[in-house]
């Protein structure tokens, strides 16, 4: 049955659905719009909200932007409409990445198995240490499954594997810790004082891992800016990397929908997530993340999991920012 457009309430609900998914360093890189005939919404990349050292191809940034077309396609079955997603093969900045048509009222209420929309407000990247407790197979199997059918390859790594990503991460964050340039453009992200609405608050840094074992992110710098602490974390980390067969935008939107689908039925399992992002941020560490016994691929993120407390929620633009109802681009 065809339903009739969405409300201005349900537009609103939807961009806010959109602008809860992670980003690089919560740069929300995102803009939604209605389309022409008011029957969807059109999401594009907002390039002006770019982090182009440390990501200098907008490969991250078309992940967090898919990321965002996911929880919309969750926020519009809670409204009782069919998402249809329609992904650009263009790389023209003034055209939409995606469209969704919601026109159509939804088949199922729960299509990606339980109810993830509750999952939207309760994610947070948890840069905090885990505990030692095994993720069990069936959630494993679950996470893998929820990748799979958007098109990407989550593999949750053996204790061989893991330990050499973790490596490739620390050597990368070794890397960047030397990378002036790169330093001084993560510092712009963060907020450590004054309230914000994008980018790292000082309740979301974390500690730094005790022994060594998690290469968290130094988002303050080496040496840091401000007082840092420490904590023992996890003595195996629970590592996965997500693969995509090509590396192409519409790939990375499609790693951006696997990644977010999965991180919100882990939430619904009660297990936290973060990114360990910095062996992607070089040519050579990232194609070395790859396990060349699982054939061609391109790692496109790596995701510690485990059991532990929630991360501390980070600011969240308003919607009046990035939902507007005429055409944005135009000058």
């Amino acid at each position: 049955m065809t339903n009739t457009s969405p409300s201005p309430v349900d537009v609103r609900s939807l961009a806010a659905a959109g602008g809860a998914a992670p980003s690089l360093h919560n740069s929300q890189p995102w803009f939604f719009r209605p389309t022409v005939d008011a029957g969807g919404l059109a999401v594009f990349v907002d390039g002006r909200r770019a982090v182009p050292l440390t990501d200098p191809a907008g490969r991250a940034m078309h992940i967090s932007v898919g990321a965002a077309v996911f929880n919309l396609r969750v926020a519009a079955l809670h409204l009782g409409r069919k998402p249809v997603v329609t992904l650009s093969s263009h790389d023209t900045p003034e055209l939409p990445v995606a469209v969704l048509d919601l026109s159509q009222g939804a088949d199922a209420a729960y299509p990606y198995g339980p109810d993830l929309y509750p999952a939207i407000a309760e994610r947070h990247s948890s840069r905090l240490p885990f505990s030692n407790r095994d993720v069990p197979e069936r959630v494993v199997g679950d996470l893998i499954a929820a990748a799979e059918a958007e098109g990407a390859v989550l593999d949750v790594l053996e204790e061989g594997d893991a330990r050499r990503v973790l490596d490739l991460t620390a050597e990368a964050e070794r890397r960047t810790a030397a990378d002036v340039a790169r330093q001084a453009e993560t510092r712009t992200w963060l907020r450590l004082e004054a309230p914000a609405t994008d980018g790292i608050p000082r309740a979301a840094l974390g500690p730094q891992d005790h022994d060594a074992r998690v290469p968290v992110r130094a988002f303050t710098g080496h040496p840091p800016t401000s007082p840092v602490t420490t904590q023992r974390f996890e003595a195996l980390p629970q590592v996965a990397t997500l693969t995509t067969r090509f590396d192409h935008p519409q790939d990375w939107m499609r790693a951006g929908q696997a990644m977010e689908r999965a991180w919100l039925l882990a939430t619904v399992h009660g297990l936290r997530m973060s990114v360990l992002h910095q062996a992607v941020e070089w040519p050579d560490t990232r194609a070395n993340l790859r396990d060349p016994r699982t054939g061609p691929g391109y790692v496109q993120m790596v995701l510690r999991m485990g059991y532990g407390p929630p991360g501390a929620p980070t600011p969240r633009r308003p919607v009046s920012e990035t939902l507007d109802p005429t055409d944005p681009w135009r000058e």
